[in-house]
């Protein structure tokens, strides 16, 4: 009885070892699976917006499933292009905040975007991507400055480069083809500016 006991007493122990022992396997298999990542360009630091440079984007890790459509990997060229509007340090960077084709992507077809110079660079500020703005232009006379009239209704913002000069403060817009040219000769003849509206959606 006692040889019995002491055959299953160690047959307990043999059991109870070999189930540690995978639940060991399985707790260093899962950690393998947590500490496996995806690698990423971030924000070097806080981003105003505007022509990126070399070090303004570095590479980052993280976890499986976190990162978000069309982000930018290691390898992609960005020096020279122009961020549309600020990010926060560490903040992945995707195609869609760098101006180019992508910004478009959520927009309808037939849409194009327009750089516009707003006259007033302290109201350009105020401004966001995805904010809807009517365009107005003032233009000049020999008299003085004719009263504004609406030259794009309902656009939106896709990009605050940042920049400013004597002709104001570049904005990008989402615009049809015929608002863009609308908003080309009313900035060759005089100066613009926008009013915000409430965001679409």
């Amino acid at each position: 009885m006692r040889a019995l006991r002491r055959f299953l007493g160690r047959r307990h122990r043999l059991i109870a070892t070999l189930v540690a022992a995978s639940a060991m396997s399985c707790a260093i298999l899962a950690l393998r699976q947590d500490t496996a990542s995806v690698t990423v360009l971030v924000a070097a630091r806080d981003l105003s917006g505007g022509v990126l440079g070399t070090a303004d984007l570095i590479p980052a890790p993280l976890r499986p499933g976190t990162a978000p459509d069309g982000a930018l990997r290691p390898g992609t060229p960005f020096a020279g292009k122009v961020l549309t509007g600020p990010a926060r340090r560490g903040e992945p960077l995707t195609d869609v905040r760098l101006l180019g084709p992508g910004l478009l992507a959520a927009h309808g077809r037939g849409t194009v975007a327009t750089p516009v110079r707003v006259a007033d660079p302290e109201t350009a500020r105020l401004l966001s991507p995805g904010d809807v703005v009517n365009v107005l232009a003032a233009t000049s006379a020999w008299e003085g400055t004719a009263p504004a009239s609406v030259v794009a209704e309902d656009v939106t913002v896709l990009a605050t480069p940042g920049g400013e000069s004597e002709r104001g403060a570049l904005v990008v817009l989402a615009t049809t083809p015929a608002q863009a040219t609308e908003l080309a000769s009313a900035q060759a003849g005089g100066r613009l500016s926008i009013t915000i509206g409430p965001r679409a959606g």
